[in-house]
């Protein structure tokens, strides 16, 4: 009997690029402190943060610039990174120790896998997805992050009044992130079905969302609530 594996298909590719002293270094002595290493059991994430608080993930922290400015501004809310890049994870380390943060722990891991073993339901208020990976090319949407199977991991970790940000300046990912959400069952577009939400405030301009302004590209925002009875 001839038995087949189905192939992972995940939303990236590793392009690790050259890594600077400081990552480096970073990578070496802020582990520790900072970064949680992949197992497949649950976290107890008051242990972890040493406090209850509000907890915010952020999918695909890049180089940690948001991050780090979210943190700063909100030290009341814990923040969870997830970077699957380590030139990324090692600025992101360096950073959170130059400015003496400890409201900030980080994946250097697949989202899938740290949904699926290690985040407790009922865990997250927030969660943000910003200019992720667009993977333009047709036959590369299969690679993009939100599709079905990441919303029913990610759903049951929200908190009955938890946000689902989101933001690209790709029209076609707007697009098919909206619709991917509006069609699942759990959760609600807090601008109406098919509608986009106004840029948040609060959200601080990354680099991607500058090239795609330069670009002449237009930025839209996507936010989702819980359905009720989705906890």
């Amino acid at each position: 009997m001839t038995t087949t594996n189905k192939r992972t298909i995940r939303s990236y590719v590793l392009r690790q690029g050259r890594m600077t002293d400081a990552q480096v270094k970073a990578l070496d002595e802020l582990w520790p402190d900072h970064g949680i290493d992949f197992e497949e059991k649950s976290l107890d994430l008051d242990t972890l943060f040493k406090r209850t608080a509000p907890r915010v993930l952020d999918i695909g922290s890049g180089m940690g610039d948001t991050l780090i400015e979210l943190a700063m501004r909100h030290m009341e809310n814990d923040y969870l990174a997830v970077e699957v890049h380590r030139p990324g994870v090692g600025k992101l380390l360096d950073n959170a120790n130059k400015h003496q943060l400890t409201n900030i722990r980080i994946f250097n891991h697949d989202i899938m896998d740290v949904l699926k073993h290690q985040l407790p339901d009922h865990s997250l208020d927030e969660v943000y997805i910003f200019f992720p990976d667009p993977w333009p090319k047709k036959r590369h949407h299969k690679r993009r992050l939100v599709n079905p199977d990441f919303l029913n991991l990610l759903i049951p970790r929200l908190k009955r009044h938890a946000r689902l940000y989101l933001a690209t300046d790709w029209e076609d990912l707007a697009e098919h992130m909206r619709d991917i959400c509006d069609a699942n069952q759990g959760l609600i577009n807090l601008a109406g079905t098919g509608h986009y939400a106004p840029r948040a405030a609060w959200r601080p301009i990354t680099k991607f969302e500058q090239r795609g302004l330069k670009l002449g590209h237009r930025v839209r925002d996507l936010c989702y609530g819980l359905k009720p009875g989705q906890d």
